[in-house]
């Protein structure tokens, strides 16, 4: 539905409010006639009792409504960046991390919405859509902590920012599911895990 500034006039709702104030509309005609939920009417109802001679319905806008040439080339330069690690076949990113885009943007002094950068985003191709995953329905085996430790190692390359591959180590309680260790090694030997 529309909105009310571009619906109505500022008398119009005025009149209503006052209506109601008087006891001659229920809140639900107001409702009704507004095209609003009770929100939105208790709202409008406190800034029209606040100051009823100044009150307006008036929309300004307080931000821009178009970005700055420059804050979409540090988009684009930002979003492109974001791609070269995702498709890095070495890393193990898999998917696109927005916020971390926005947070390097920030850095620049530039604030940006998240849904306009990940609209930016997807007119770039730098976009893939959520995978959907079934829900994990965890299943302890066992009955107390400490039964069972999970030990794993997985060796990548953790960061854009070293060439080797490092093995990361870990070990997992099956019960508490808490991280009992874990540990970065250059090689993983035997001495390593023990």
């Amino acid at each position: 539905m529309e909105q009310v500034h571009r619906r109505f006039t500022t008398e119009q709702v005025k009149a209503w409010l006052h209506q109601y104030g008087q006891g001659h509309m229920t809140r639900r005609d107001v409702h009704d006639v507004l095209g609003v939920r009770k929100t939105r009417f208790f709202a409008l109802l406190t800034d029209y009792r606040r100051d009823a001679p100044t009150f307006s319905i008036a929309y300004e806008r307080t931000t821009h409504g178009h970005l700055s040439q420059a804050t979409e080339e540090a988009l684009q330069r930002e979003s492109l960046r974001e791609k070269t690690l995702v498709e890095d076949v070495r890393l193990p990113i898999s998917g696109y991390n927005y916020s971390a885009v926005r947070d390097r943007l920030a850095k620049d002094g530039i604030t940006v919405s998240l849904p306009t950068i990940i609209d930016r985003a997807k007119q770039l191709d730098c976009y893939k859509p959520p995978r959907k995953t079934k829900a994990h329905d965890r299943e302890v085996i066992t009955a107390t902590i400490g039964d069972l430790i999970q030990h794993d190692a997985s060796l990548h390359q953790w960061s854009p920012c070293v060439e080797q591959k490092w093995a990361l180590i870990t070990s997992l309680d099956d019960y508490s599911r808490k991280m009992l260790f874990a540990d970065f090694v250059s090689a993983e030997t035997t001495w390593a895990h023990i």
